[in-house]
């Protein structure tokens, strides 16, 4: 298991959370360091809240912890493709490298914009762990629509 992966996993548990509680399963962590900084999954349910996406929680988190409005030496792991409103918070946090589990199709940013959202100099890795990522989004969906 590489880096990407073992991390990618740590999402992942976080968004097996999400859906224990009944949330749609997404997943995120930031690394910076070698470390876990920040750290969420979709809260939208629950705080009743259309902004709780994991990514903002996992970015708010991160910035809590480091003190620091821009994460700039940090890489986020989501399991699911941000949508827009995610993206553009992961652009203005001035992350460098965005990991992305499966693809959204329907909602991801890159069914609205074929212009980057993130800082010029991020670099993006897509599927990693995709099947496992998707899996999760689709029994989920299968559970709440049989």
């Amino acid at each position: 298991m590489n880096e990407d992966e073992k991390y990618m996993n740590m999402a992942l548990a976080e968004a097996r959370k999400a859906a224990a509680a009944g949330e749609i399963p997404v997943g995120a962590v930031v690394v910076a360091g070698g470390r876990i900084v920040g750290r969420g999954h979709n809260l939208t349910e629950t705080l009743r809240d259309v902004t709780a996406h994991a990514e903002m929680q996992a970015i708010t988190a991160a910035a809590n912890e480091r003190d620091a409005k821009y994460l700039d030496d940090a890489t986020l792991y989501v399991t699911l493709e941000p949508c827009l409103m995610c993206a553009g918070a992961i652009g203005w946090s001035q992350l460098r490298r965005i990991v992305i589990g499966a693809r959204d199709p329907r909602r991801g940013f890159s069914t609205v914009t074929k212009v980057s959202p993130f800082h010029p100099r991020a670099e993006v890795v897509w599927d990693v762990c995709a099947d496992e990522c998707r899996g999760l989004i689709i029994d989920f969906f299968k559970r709440l629509r049989p």
